[in-house]
């Protein structure tokens, strides 16, 4: 822990004294949902314990019960800093593009910061594509979530030429809540099939090297050999951090160094924080997810 603090000094030292003497009394971390909040709390609580340290304030993890919660907590500013999906950055940029800014993405182990939306079933249940989804019950945890809703609500219907509307091709289309819901409704066997997100690397029996299938293997919560992929998205662009932009810019400077640091210094917090194998996290900037924007914007106006 203080190879992270000392990593930040310089940075500090260059902060103006007009801007190093501005106060916060606390500092707020909104989790995604994707997996139960007591284990998002045990993932995430290094990165809080290091923040705590290099802020010098008390620091709170915050586990929305929806994608929504930490959407609403960083434009109404009782949230600090969040990992958001590219569709739930879409959303807080579309009500206030003010309120934060991208500072870092997490990366896969090739370099790479993209995942995808994998669609999977059981594999006792005689489904290996969409073609056997016919009829049958398909499971999204959030409507907020890229890869639990906005994407496939966009490559699906093009694969299967029909629309996601419960009864059309599918028998029903059900959200049941997020990531970790998901795979558990699809392993027990309450739905027929689901999606959720990986990084699409690695092997399949651990669930590949990131994401939300890694996690449940990690947690025990299921084996993969019991299910099977049936369906997989094109690439798409994994989300930020983001800092709310009304922070003082050097408690912004602190955190983008202290989590883009993160894994050359602890690799086990890193793992956790970021739900599996990484080679940590870098830089990016808005211009990456003006697609995803473009795509939330127009889905919403369909529904509008």
């Amino acid at each position: 822990m203080r190879k992270l603090i000392a990593a930040m000094v310089a940075t500090t030292a260059l902060i103006s004294p007009a801007i190093a003497q501005e106060q916060i009394t606390e500092f707020r971390i909104g989790l995604l949902g994707g997996e139960n909040a007591q284990d998002r709390l045990a993932s995430n609580e290094c990165l809080r314990a290091y923040t705590e340290e290099a802020l010098g304030v008390p620091t709170k993890l915050f586990t929305a019960a929806d994608y929504n919660g930490v959407i609403q907590g960083l434009i109404g500013g009782t949230l600090d800093m969040a990992w958001l999906g590219a569709s739930a950055y879409a959303a807080v940029y579309l009500e206030n593009p003010d309120a934060v800014t991208p500072v870092l993405v997490k990366t896969n182990l090739d370099g790479s910061f993209t995942y995808h939306s994998i669609g999977f079933a059981r594999t006792d249940s005689g489904i290996a594509s969409l073609d056997d989804m016919k009829g049958k019950v398909f499971a999204f945890g959030d409507p907020n979530s890229t890869s639990g809703y906005l994407v496939p609500s966009v490559e699906i219907p093009a694969a299967i030429d029909a629309t996601m509307q419960s009864g059309d091709y599918f028998g029903e289309v059900r959200f049941v809540g997020g990531h970790e819901q998901t795979i558990v409704a699809v392993a027990n066997g309450d739905v027929d099939a689901g999606v959720t997100w990986a990084d699409g690397q690695g092997d399949w029996e651990d669930g590949y090297n990131s994401g939300a299938l890694r996690k449940a293997v990690d947690a025990g919560l299921v084996d993969m050999n019991n299910l099977v992929e049936i369906w997989k998205s094109k690439p798409i662009p994994e989300g930020p951090i983001v800092l709310r932009n009304a922070l003082p810019d050097d408690v912004k400077a602190k955190m983008t160094e202290l989590t883009e640091n993160l894994h050359a210094n602890d690799p086990d917090c890193a793992y956790g924080v970021a739900a599996g194998e990484t080679a940590g996290f870098t830089p990016i900037g808005h211009d990456a997810y003006e697609t995803i924007i473009a795509v939330r914007q127009a889905q919403m106006s369909k529904t509008n």
